[in-house]
């Protein structure tokens, strides 16, 4: 067996590399012959095709990482510097990735090769399948030997007989296609013995056969079942299983079958990733146009294609076998006709060397917004397109720009891949949304779609984040290409100058207006600064409208935030905890909870929809980690009559309009939003101190705010790790995510201006410190006047507590407020510093999470908060 150490060396190598992103080569052309273009280093113009560098993963980025591979093996080292010279993007990486982890190693992939190849290339051949075992992965090969018994066959004297293109094997040559069999199986195995591969022939007891049709062709044979045991073992005791096609009938007799055939039979037993026919021509070749077809997508083109002229005889039949092989495989197989130097390239990247076969989907065409069976589908395809999710416009917005123009709707069938193209305010169409799933870019359901936008529009223009990382995949479909401001313009089709300035004057226009200020985007969003997200401020909801008792339960209470919600709501006089459940903690009594005897549950998606159906849960709280409460979310919106309202405090859905989810930081966003919401995002502790201190003074910004910030450890969660490890913490202070973390791109879309925030972890437990540096209209402030604006603007604010002097992280841990203060404006008067301090276990999470509560079941905003914990001045 390949060593484990070398499996992982190769996954970890990959893993540590998928972030470099693609090198691109621009080819960049004068721009003297546009008059509303100007040259400069934030703009790049290209009107030839753009092929991004096949070597774009470096092997000098990875020369240290390979030299330190603890094998001691030249050939290991060889092996992951083959596989990265193979793999050229980072999906391709991520690709590799998903198949190597994915499936057992069975299942990879079953390659036929012709007998040619073994004659012609068996060093190339050998070599691809050493490769792949020694990165740990054991294709099943079969192969056949139809050149070498017709040669053989004629230096007897024979001439080989066909019928319907299958070979009549009597006797005579049934002993010839036997001996052509054993050699050439004994011939493979020994080439790739010498390469250190343990290979096992297998050339019988696989295939279990009746006559196809003993009068006519005589010792042919039927495939009728796959004895699956010799191949496994083979694999298990780690050695390529090397097969013939040859077959036996219940009694023994041995029969001839072909080798395609035998090849198809495998797959639908194994059901591989791949099903590979090595060929000397590399693919199917177009008879019209005598070029290599790479790809087919059979949902979508097979009965145009089998009405093409030059599809017949042996062409046709191949294709029509590989439908009805693929018809009953899982979607994600596919077939590829390669040249066997293609081979290893093909496993992995789906490259396009030869001709590349799978299901696909049908695509579908949409004019109106009526043609959806429900108008729920292009909602659910909307609300995961950035902008949406950013908030720069709502589905509804969008959908209603939509009704009013003209537009194309291309997709697939389960709309995981969707083209949007609107013609209405642009002299070139646009694809104005191009929203696709991870598994559609793996899958290269982008380039089908895209191949369609190719019939569909002669010309088209689309823009794209410079940092998009599929950023190579653009440039590989454009004709010509144009940089400004951290955005990319692409187009095709476009052959008149007049028409290209045009498009580049509107973009450069639109992306000087989406930018916040003079020069490059920080590249916090391709699309530069994001309007505001939640709507005015409103007073504080002291009293409340209710005095009834209200059932919470809780989902993921067993992290420090967890604790302090159940401590809060044990305190709150209307809340009672009816349910909490945690996998880990399943049986356990909740602690610090005396109103009632609560243990954790686990409950199932099943046990969520019963209690919601039988209205058992007025508010659920989600306190789990990033992306794992959407089943939860899901099963409760799908019970009809759902009453329960959600305060989710994962970041899930910070980004979502607030007609969908409200966000939840009282102190600036509309109450009335919030206590009428039925789904509320919670803010995160470091997103609601830095907004809390930059939002007084908005209008005086005039510059990128800087936001250095050191929590406690707790808020590293519970999971042990460096960053809440009290030793290694000690006399230490820890910088981590220091561009691009999430809460800066949650500060910068709420606020609508673009911030930098540089966090930390310190050594103490519990408690923010933040510091902002905000650049301002010069002599526009003092220190005196800055405080005056803060104690207005949060006068009427139980929470925010204003001071002179620098707050303290210690006078601030285990309060419920934010305190700020040390407003000081440096002697250019173009920048001034405020500090801040705030809780993040309580109002940075817990305390924050039953102001929302108690506003959306409509209690006093503070009740539950104990008076003692309140900051006064």
């Amino acid at each position: 067996m390949p060593s484990p150490v070398l499996l992982r060396s190769v996954t970890e190598t990959l893993k540590k590399h998928a972030s470099l992103k693609n090198s691109i080569l621009i080819s960049i052309k004068s721009l003297s012959y546009l008059s509303n273009v100007k040259k400069n280093q934030d703009c790049r113009i290209s009107f030839s095709r753009i092929v991004p560098n096949k070597r774009c993963i470096s092997t000098k980025p990875l020369a240290s990482t390979i030299a330190s591979i603890p094998i001691g093996s030249e050939s290991t080292r060889s092996t992951v510097i083959q596989l990265l010279n193979n793999i050229s993007t980072k999906r391709e990486v991520e690709q590799y990735l998903k198949y190597f982890t994915s499936v057992s190693q069975q299942q990879f992939a079953v390659i036929k090769v012709g007998g040619a190849i073994i004659s012609d290339n068996l060093k190339e051949l050998a070599s691809c399948l050493a490769f792949l075992y020694h990165v740990g992965l054991y294709p099943i090969i079969l192969h056949g030997t139809g050149p070498q018994v017709n040669s053989r066959l004629e230096a007897k004297g024979i001439e080989p007989d066909y019928i319907d293109g299958i070979r009549i094997t009597d006797d005579n040559t049934m002993s010839v296609v036997r001996e052509c069999f054993l050699e050439q199986n004994l011939k493979l195995v020994t080439a790739l013995e010498q390469l250190g591969v343990r290979a096992r022939p297998i050339t019988s007891g696989v295939f279990n056969a009746n006559y196809l049709d003993k009068d006519k062709y005589k010792l042919v044979g039927d495939i009728t079942g796959v004895t699956k045991d010799p191949i496994e073992a083979s694999i298990k005791a780690g050695a390529l299983p090397i097969l013939t096609s040859l077959a036996e009938t219940p009694s023994g007799q041995m029969l001839n079958v072909n080798a395609d055939v035998a090849a198809s039979e495998l797959a639908r037993v194994f059901e591989p990733l791949k099903i590979v026919y090595l060929n000397e021509k590399g693919g199917i070749i177009n008879g019209d146009t005598k070029e290599k077809v790479s790809m087919i997508n059979l949902d979508e083109e097979y009965d145009e294609l089998m009405k093409q002229q030059w599809v017949k005889y042996g062409t046709k039949l191949k294709i029509k076998q590989i439908k009805e092989l693929l018809d009953f495989l899982p979607r994600s197989s596919s077939v590829a006709i390669i040249d066997v130097h293609d081979l290893q390239r093909e496993l992995f990247t789906d490259s396009g060397a030869g001709t590349m076969i799978r299901r696909g989907y049908k695509l579908s065409k949409k004019t109106k917004l009526s043609e959806f069976s429900s108008i729920e589908v292009l909602r659910d395809v909307l609300e995961k397109d950035q902008d949406i999710i950013e908030g720069k416009e709502s589905a509804a917005m969008y959908m209603t720009k939509l009704q009013n123009s003209d537009f194309k709707i291309i997709s697939d069938e389960p709309m995981n891949a969707v083209a949007i193209v609107t013609s209405s305010n642009s002299v070139v169409p646009k694809l104005d949304k191009f929203i696709c799933d991870k598994t559609s870019w793996l899958n290269n359901v982008t380039d089908n779609i895209f191949n369609t936008l190719n019939k569909e529009f002669t010309q088209l223009h689309w823009i794209v984040n410079e940092d998009d990382t599929n950023i190579a995949w653009h440039f590989a479909r454009s004709e010509g290409s144009y940089l400004k401001n951290g955005k990319i313009l692409f187009w095709y089709g476009i052959k008149d100058l007049e028409t290209v300035s045009k498009l580049i004057s509107d973009f450069t226009k639109s992306t000087i207006s989406s930018t916040s200020y003079g020069g490059q985007s920080s590249g916090v969003f391709g699309t530069g600064r994001s309007n505001r997200f939640y709507s005015t401020r409103t007073a504080p909801k002291v009293d409340g409208t209710n005095n009834q008792p209200r059932n919470v339960g809780i989902i993921g209470a067993r992290g420090y935030t967890g604790r302090n919600i159940v401590s809060l709501i044990n305190g709150h006089p209307y809340l009672e905890i009816s349910h909490v459940s945690s996998r880990e903690l399943k049986g356990k009594k909740l602690e610090g909870y005396t109103k009632a005897d609560i243990t954790y549950d686990n409950l199932t998606i099943d046990d969520i929809k019963s209690l919601e159906a039988n209205h058992k849960i007025d508010l659920w709280i989600m306190a789990l980690p990033n992306k794992v409460s959407e089943p939860f979310i899901q099963a409760i919106n799908e019970v009809p009559n759902s009453k329960s309202k959600i305060v989710d405090l994962s970041a899930d859905h910070r980004f979502v309009s607030q007609d969908q989810w409200a966000y939840g930081l009282p102190e600036l966003n509309d109450r009335v939003i919030i206590s009428t919401a039925k789904r509320i995002s919670n803010p995160g502790c470091y997103a609601t101190g830095s907004q809390v201190v930059i939002a007084p003074l908005k209008e005086y910004i005039d510059g990128l705010p800087t936001i250095f910030g050191v929590s406690g450890y707790s808020g590293a969660g519970t999971k042990p790790s460096p960053k809440n490890n009290p030793e290694f913490l000690d006399n230490n202070l820890i910088p981590y995510a220091l561009t691009n973390h999430i809460h800066e791109k949650e500060i910068s879309t709420h606020l609508g201006t673009e911030v930098a925030f540089i966090p930390h972890v310190g050594q103490w437990f519990q408690g923010i410190t933040l510091t902002v540096s905000i650049p301002i209209k010069k002599g526009s402030l003092t220190n005196e006047k800055a405080a005056e604006i803060y104690r207005t603007f949060y006068k009427d604010e139980q929470l925010v507590y204003v001071k002179d002097d620098v707050p303290l992280v210690k006078d601030i841990a285990q309060t419920h407020g934010i305190m700020v203060g040390g407003f000081k404006v440096n002697d250019a008067h173009d920048r001034i510093v405020v500090v801040a301090t705030i809780d993040n276990l309580l109002k940075g999470a817990a305390t924050q999470c039953l102001q929302n509560i108690n506003l959306a079941l409509g209690y006093g905003e503070y009740s539950g908060i104990p008076n003692d914990k309140i900051l006064k001045e």
